[in-house]
């Protein structure tokens, strides 16, 4: 793991007993007043987004510490957990302090896979970490010189608008899988069906059982309008999923067993942070092939967040009538930043979290969700025994909700009667969760966009960066075909 309109429909926020004092300084600074925010639905909201990806301190180490570098070496499980801990800690405070959004931030799923499988092999682990790290620096740079804000702003609205609705569908299906209630087909059942109800086509399980309840829960608190309903869930899930482990002594709950850590203290070892070498890989394998790697991280993030950013800006209602976010530059270095960051922590590139959603549908408007969001993963390096017991089933729900309200939202606002945006939206929305990636969604739209705008003879209507990025996806697609990857 991703625009607005004069008039949306957008997830209806409980009218709370509390009235809009003025939160003195702290108000001003996040502008929460102004932005019909609360200091309570901040708070909420950063719970809630950081037990939607607190899943990532255990999965990072996993993915990373599975695979070995040239010589043979692998990651310390232990170190790789504080690196991921701290970067998403330091990341996620300084999105909200300084771009002042509710967009938490963590390593990034997909490019830590890149990292492990296609980097590592062929290098150090320092050198690998050190390709992402120049691709932060790429990032900051492209910022720098504008042309990241003008890529975005030469998005056409109703392509925005499917961006937004394939990030729905996305997290929609990452909630499915991670809870278990649909899960892959294996290769050997021969078989072109990718994916199936439960784990052998039924559902079963008591951890199956506690997503469907809090699902059925979080969508009826929406409904009731009951403040703080996604996070009244979670919690809720927790302490039942605990109870059911305790009494039914489930087998498995996938990563993270719901069960109190008979010591809830653990010491973080930093022994990763800073263990990187800028251009060591380039020796290993290259100046093509190193670039091309570089490359291929840079895309990755780049148009990741990209999605993510448009997607969770226009969800929390930050954007203007042009689909527009104001102070863009700022959240999109703070990005940079975060990849870069990534790399020098040796917890691969850090990126925007689509599962910042689910704060924003518990009402964050600012980043003082963030602040909250990034202080629980700084807690989380001394307690992440506790941080990670709560189980995806229980926190997945969150997920099903939002995307359903982001496609609510969204799905009007697509001129459909315009088949140059309507089938690029199309595309977009279906490829993001039938490809699990965002990055795959836009490049397809783009490409789409731009050949469709060429056959209706309205090239000129498309604007240049458009057909620049859209070349750029197309060579990226065609680099296995040309024997660059």
């Amino acid at each position: 793991m991703s625009s607005s309109a004069p008039t949306k429909a957008t997830a209806p926020q409980p009218q709370e007993p509390e009235s809009r004092p003025a939160l003195g300084a702290l108000d001003r600074y996040f502008r929460i007043s102004e932005r019909g925010s609360t200091l309570s639905r901040e708070i909420r909201g950063g719970f809630a987004t950081f037990f939607a990806m607190a899943y990532i301190i255990v999965l990072n180490p996993i993915i990373l510490g599975s695979a070995k570098d040239m010589y043979g070496h692998q990651l310390d499980n232990g170190q790789l957990v504080t690196a991921t801990a701290v970067t998403a800690a330091f990341t996620t405070l300084l999105m909200g302090v300084i771009g002042n959004v509710p967009i938490a931030l963590a390593a990034g799923l997909g490019v830590n896979t890149v990292v492990a499988l296609q980097l590592a092999p062929r290098m150090s682990w320092p050198d690998a970490m050190g390709m992402v790290v120049l691709a932060g620096f790429v990032v900051m740079l492209l910022v720098a010189t504008g042309l990241r804000e003008r890529v975005m702003s030469a998005v056409p609205l109703g392509l925005r608008k499917g961006i937004a609705i394939g990030i729905g569908l996305f997290i929609m299906l990452i909630g499915l899988v991670d809870s278990g209630f649909v899960s892959r087909i294996p290769d050997v059942a021969q078989t072109t069906v990718p994916l199936q109800l439960g784990a052998d086509g039924h559902l079963g399980g008591w951890p199956v059982l506690v997503f469907v309840l809090g699902a059925l829960l979080t969508l009826a608190l929406i409904v009731r309008k009951v403040p703080g309903a996604i996070l009244i869930s979670i919690v809720a899930m927790t302490v039942l999923a605990v109870v059911i482990d305790a009494v039914a002594k489930v087998p498995s709950w996938g990563l993270t067993t719901p069960k109190w850590p008979g010591n809830p203290v653990a010491t973080p070892d930093f022994g990763l942070i800073g263990q990187v070498s800028l251009f060591g890989g380039f020796g290993k394998v290259g100046l093509l092939t190193g670039t091309l790697f570089v490359f291929t991280v840079l895309l990755s993030c780049f148009f990741d967040a990209m999605g993510t950013i448009m997607g969770v800006g226009d969800e929390a209602k930050l954007t203007d009538e042009r689909g527009n976010m104001p102070g863009i530059n700022k959240v999109l270095f703070v990005d940079g930043i975060a990849v870069a960051a990534g790399g020098a922590s040796s917890s691969s590139a850090t990126t925007c979290f689509v599962e910042s959603t689910a704060g924003v549908g518990e009402g964050a408007r600012t980043g003082f969700a963030n602040v909250v969001t990034g202080s629980l993963f700084a807690v989380a390096l001394f307690l992440t025994p506790v941080a990670t017991m709560v189980p995806s089933q229980a926190a997945t729900p969150a997920l099903l909700a939002v995307g359903f309200l982001i496609l609510a939202n969204s799905v009007r606002e697509i001129d459909w009667a315009d088949h140059t945006i309507a089938i690029p939206a199309f595309v977009t929305m279906v490829m993001m969760p039938f490809t699990y990636s965002i990055t795959n969604g836009i490049g397809m739209g783009f490409i789409t966009f731009v050949v469709l705008r060429l056959a209706a003879g309205r090239g000129r209507e498309v604007p240049v960066a458009m057909y620049v990025v859209s070349a750029v996806f197309a060579f990226y697609y065609l680099m296995p075909a040309l024997g660059l990857t």
